[in-house]
């Protein structure tokens, strides 16, 4: 066996090949990091930094000695290391395996992602709006994303329940500022998380440009195909404008090459403007309205038109099936029988109705849905109980704050010994324990305690940091990725990043599209990336700044791919812009079509660029 080692080499190096061949002549600079450079033993001992993706020129008896000691192979966070995985703990012979098996795990953190934010993080943030009695005009103005997701779970609409996201929230306006968070929880977390590592900077960049391209061509053209409809003028215009100058400012920032103080607060100065415009807009339209007896579908861009509400209203008030599977005598359930009730991820009534596809994502799902039920309490303000389970929260006083510890900065504040007898987790557990004690025998299964209100806080931050652990595996996982075959953070940014954070979004959207609301579904594909661009840029750099004491954050950009994504973001909300108007906001097919047909030009001469086919000449 071991003579036949040496004719497998080629393996390895193989897969750690660019996908295809660069042009001859003179290329880019950009790709020279990309170069297949050889070391020889000796020089791996005395590397002190050099570019992680040059180990895949070496031979395959240094590459684990180089990925231990080069500090630019080390991730900052993160509970796995995945190159030292792959290149110390598989054999070259099973590279391509440890790269299939990554490949999974990658679409499988995806899926966590969209469970944790659908099922728990946005319930979460939807009880903590109702106890605090934040006003709709202040605190939930109009999102037609929530808007989108709310009726996709109440009415049963064909998808809502075998998608990647299904927010159970009401189908009343949620909004631009507090719940905005919970719809782009994914992207925000994913991009603070890149922002944190200046090596990983180039994934939020190419994310959040990329889901930017993908969703206002791919998403919004698939709407019109699906469902030619007239768009909403006012609402259209003024929500391109804001995202026009968002992108503006992103590109701005990436040719100086940092980002400033002053310039990350005026990214979230900027989507509190926004905001305000929402809600003043919000605020005359229903004025206007109250005020006159008669609209038509042109005046009304801020709502639904008249018979879309009649066909929400005839879905909500229909009668409720369920009402068929509840026991004729009711009889008092133990406690046991409450905790297994409350653990249990399957739905049987939705399970006889759904189909083979949507079952087998189900079967996926349901380690993580028990795995979230056990961790994470929710609070849901429109039920009797409140969803109040008094065996399953009080486990969650024990195990929420374990986990909080535990996910904190990847579980280095848990371990951390206080007077070197106890460390923190064990103290959260002794306390938690206290507590869960006395809730268990001050309270009923019946009745929910006065401060029950307060679980909402417990599991959104809980919801919060597994949704940060996930994405943190997430961006150390495409960095290793692009090691392994030499590409560029942005280039797996603007591709598989962008496309596992956008899935849940485009599902929901064609499914409320085929509906009959392409009105609504094309209104969420710019309200939601706006507030991941403004917040995700804004915020992520404006944390890495506190954090390291700094006066600017450092953008390096992959060469040229990067100005081709923005340029073609750009580009995309130019021609909507144009062509939208001058269709008097009737979008048909042919519009559609344009945009895939963008977007798939955009692919080819991004993954060009990424590969030297296309590069600038040097001067």
């Amino acid at each position: 066996m071991a003579g036949r080692w040496p004719h497998l080499r080629w393996a390895p190096g193989f897969l750690c090949m660019p996908l295809i061949m660069e042009t001859s002549g003179t290329r880019d600079p950009s790709t020279e990091a990309h170069e297949h450079i050889q070391f020889s033993a000796r020089s791996v001992n005395q590397s002190v930094m050099a570019d992680c993706r040059a180990v895949c020129g070496l031979n395959t008896s240094d590459r684990c000695d180089f990925i231990r000691m080069n500090p630019d192979c080390h991730s900052e966070g993160g509970y796995l290391d995945y190159l030292e995985g792959i290149f110390c703990h598989f054999p070259p012979t099973l590279l391509p395996l440890a790269i299939t098996l990554y490949v999974f795990w990658l679409l499988y953190l995806f899926l966590i992602l969209g469970v944790t934010a659908a099922k728990f993080f946005c319930p979460n943030l939807s009880a903590i709006s109702t106890n605090l009695k934040l006003s709709h005009n202040v605190a939930v103005s109009f999102d037609p994303a929530h808007y989108r997701k709310g009726w996709l779970k109440e009415t049963g609409a064909q998808g809502g329940d075998c998608g990647l996201h299904g927010t159970p929230l009401d189908i009343l306006p949620h909004g631009v500022t507090f719940l905005a968070f919970g719809n782009g929880a994914p992207d925000i977390f994913s991009a603070l998380v890149a922002f944190s590592d200046p090596r990983t900077a180039g994934l939020a960049i190419g994310a959040l440009f990329g889901a930017g391209v993908l969703v206002t061509t791919v998403v919004a053209g698939g709407i019109t195909i699906l469902h030619p409809f007239m768009a909403a003028s006012r609402p259209f215009l003024r929500d391109i404008t804001f995202y026009m100058v968002a992108v503006f400012l992103t590109f701005t920032a990436l040719y100086l090459g940092r980002i400033t103080l002053a310039w990350a607060l005026g990214y979230l100065g900027l989507y509190v403007f926004y905001v305000i415009t929402v809600i003043l807009c919000t605020w005359v339209y229903q004025r206007q309205r109250s005020r006159s007896l008669v609209h038509s579908i042109s005046e009304t861009p801020e709502m639904l038109s008249d018979s879309e509400e009649e066909q929400v209203s005839s879905n909500t008030n229909s009668y409720d099936y369920g009402d068929e599977y509840r026991p004729l005598l009711l009889g008092q359930e133990t406690t046991a029988q409450i905790l297994i009730q409350a653990l249990n991820p399957l739905d049987y009534r939705k399970w006889r109705t759904q189909s083979i596809s949507c079952r087998l994502l189900k079967v996926v799902k349901l380690p993580v849905e028990f795995l979230l039920l056990l961790t994470v309490p929710v609070v849901d303000p429109d039920k009797d109980d409140r969803n109040w389970k008094r065996p399953l929260n009080c486990l969650h006083l024990v195990i929420s704050p374990l986990v909080l510890v535990l996910t904190l900065q990847s579980g280095v504040y848990g371990i951390y010994e206080i007077g070197g007898l106890l460390p923190v987790w064990a103290v959260v557990v002794i306390v938690g324990t206290a507590l869960a004690s006395v809730t268990f025998f001050a309270t009923s299964n019946r009745q929910p305690p006065r401060l029950h209100w307060l679980f909402a806080f417990l599991g959104f931050l809980t919801s919060a940091l597994w949704i940060n652990a996930a994405a943190t595996e997430v961006v150390n996982i495409l960095r290793s990725l692009g090691v392994i075959f030499r590409l560029s953070n942005t280039v797996l940014g603007l591709t598989l990043l962008a496309w596992g954070n956008s899935i849940g979004d485009a599902f929901s959207d064609f499914t409320l599209a085929r509906q009959g609301y392409p009105r609504m579904a094309f209104s969420a594909c710019f309200g939601g990336i706006i507030f991941n661009i403004l917040v995700g840029v804004g915020l992520g750099c404006l944390l890495q700044i506190i954090r390291n004491h700094a006066t600017e954050v450092k953008l390096e950009p992959d060469g040229l791919l990067v100005w081709v994504l923005a340029s073609a973001l750009g580009l995309s909300l130019v021609f909507s812009l144009v062509s939208v108007p001058l269709q008097c906001f009737r979008l048909s097919k042919a519009y559609g079509l344009c945009l895939l047909l963008f977007y798939t030009s955009f692919l080819v001469v991004a993954l060009l660029t990424e590969f030297g086919v296309i590069h600038l000449k040097r001067v």
